[in-house]
């Protein structure tokens, strides 16, 4: 009798043992990093991106990519109740791929909650630091949400990995104190 109360213990921890772990960063990821910091024009900078993208968006294994490709697909369809239930899945299952987290928060994002796409930047950026698209959200989340000051700090620290962002029109000034320096945020 004691068994069947463990089983719903038991049973979520053993379906996260399932994702294999994040595999290091690979030499191309460090390489392009750096590439797009020190790209000389945008055009330059969009192929280091999408590339980077491209390793951002490549799972763990087959069953977090069918997850992950499943959920951006129901996305793109407008079907946001069902994309979220993927990303939900896929955190579920994989924990430790900021992905997962990333594109739960462009859905809500979208759907307009800002808090909840928020958490899940956070949590991206906490598991992915370099994660320019991640960034870039929680930018623009915490200017949503009226974190202003917050927002452009985290903008700030965007254009640092990547100086041609689309979203390097929306910087504006800031007074000039310790609050602006970008390691505050973060």
């Amino acid at each position: 009798m004691r068994f069947i109360f463990l089983l719903p213990i038991v049973f979520p921890l053993a379906s996260l043992a399932d994702c294999p772990p994040m595999p290091e960063r690979s030499t191309r990821h460090t390489e392009l990093m750096n590439l797009v910091a020190t790209a000389s024009n945008e055009m330059i900078a969009r192929g280091y991106t999408n590339e980077l993208w491209g390793i951002w968006a490549t799972a763990p294994d087959d069953t977090a990519q069918e997850i992950l490709d499943r959920g951006m697909t129901r996305r793109a369809s407008y079907d946001f109740a069902g994309a979220i239930e993927d990303f939900d899945k896929l955190i579920a299952y994989c924990p430790d791929y900021a992905e997962g987290y990333n594109q739960r928060a462009f859905v809500n994002f979208i759907r307009e909650d800002y808090n909840a796409a928020l958490v899940d930047l956070d949590r991206a950026v906490e598991l992915t630091p370099d994660h320019i698209g991640a960034i870039v959200g929680r930018a623009l989340a915490l200017m949503q949400l009226g974190q202003v000051r917050r927002g452009q700090i985290a903008l700030r620290k965007a254009l640092l990995l990547n100086p041609w962002l689309p979203e390097r029109n929306r910087i504006i000034p800031l007074p000039h104190n310790k609050e602006n320096d970008i390691e505050t945020d973060l």
